[in-house]
């Protein structure tokens, strides 16, 4: 059957950020220009990249890395937004959640630079403080205060923030039909032309091959996925994940396969799947239902399979729909 004048025009969208490609799906009424929202996003993600990378020495973030201890550092109000919810969580995580690892991915290779014995034997040796506890931030004001030598790292959460810039530029346009993604994390506008809602794999934890495990159905909502099956060191024959243990200053010894969150934001399910890698399945999901959250955490089993653990509505026996 042809398409007519008053079908929806589907439109894909995409560019580099962060290491890693945006997306954005959308439709609109036929006609519509695309151009300026390509623009639009690639330059909202482009002040996200610079704002917040490791990556980049002259970025906002390794400005404040390198700053005194002790003095109120302006920062961009988009790195304020950030920072001020990574300590909120970080905070309500009990730190399990904790921004202040910078030095900890670094020696271990995680970062711009391969690893390094001796930087991993000095962040080992370390005093930690929680990133909540050893900064300061004045979010009205836009400035940050080191109480203590902190490197902070944003890529627990760096990447959902910027789906949820994506999803603000589409808004933006009158886009109300849409998915914007980074990554592999995702965040749904409305319903899709037909009134169903957005269909996301979520991934099997596999090594080798990219297969899904499950399919969630999102409206007016983010998931994120934190997992130790894409990026991870080999030290002494061990497979180490890249996501660190705060407590220790060291990758997980162990933890989930996965952990996906589904929440209101996308930096939100970012954070918390971070966080709850970091609990793991016991502790993070008591955790999770306490808080209520949409979690589900698939964990290794014996046969080379894998056995979830689910709270909340959205991943039960009976899942009811995500709501706005």
């Amino acid at each position: 059957m042809s398409k007519t004048s008053t079908d929806p025009m589907r439109h894909a969208l995409n560019g580099p950020t962060m290491g890693a490609r945006w997306s954005a799906l959308f439709y609109t009424e036929a006609g519509f220009d695309p151009e300026p929202v390509r623009h639009a996003l690639q330059a909202e993600m482009d002040e996200v990249d610079a704002q917040m990378t490791t990556w980049k020495p002259d970025s906002a973030l390794m400005r404040l890395n390198a700053g005194p201890v002790g003095d109120w550092i302006d920062v961009p109000a988009r790195l304020a937004d950030v920072l001020h919810l990574a300590l909120e969580i970080g905070r309500a995580s009990g730190g399990a959640f904790d921004i202040g690892v910078g030095d900890v991915v670094g020696a271990w290779g995680f970062g711009p630079h391969a690893a390094d014995r001796t930087l991993i034997r000095k962040a080992l040796a370390a005093p930690r403080q929680a990133a909540h506890v050893a900064l300061e931030l004045d979010p009205v004001r836009a400035t940050v205060r080191k109480r203590t030598p902190i490197t902070i790292d944003l890529n627990g959460i760096a990447k959902g923030y910027g789906v949820d810039r994506l999803a603000a530029i589409l808004a933006r346009f009158g886009i109300i039909s849409g998915l914007a993604g980074i990554d592999g994390e995702m965040r749904a506008l409305g319903l899709r032309p037909h009134g169903e809602p957005w269909n996301i794999a979520i991934e099997s934890p596999d090594t080798a091959r990219r297969a899904p495990h499950s399919i969630l159905a999102l409206q007016d909502a983010a998931v994120a996925t934190s997992g130790d099956y894409r990026h991870w060191t080999v030290v002494n024959g061990r497979r180490l994940s890249h996501t660190m243990d705060p407590r220790r200053g060291a990758p997980l010894l162990s933890s989930p396969a996965s952990v996906t969150v589904v929440a209101r934001t996308c930096a939100e399910a970012d954070a918390w799947a971070t966080a709850l890698m970091v609990l793991g399945p016991t502790s993070g999901a008591e955790f999770a239902r306490r808080l209520d959250l949409d979690v589900l955490f698939l964990l290794p089993d014996a046969s080379g399979g894998v056995r979830p653990i689910a709270t909340g509505s959205l991943f039960s026996i009976d899942p009811v729909p995500s709501r706005p």
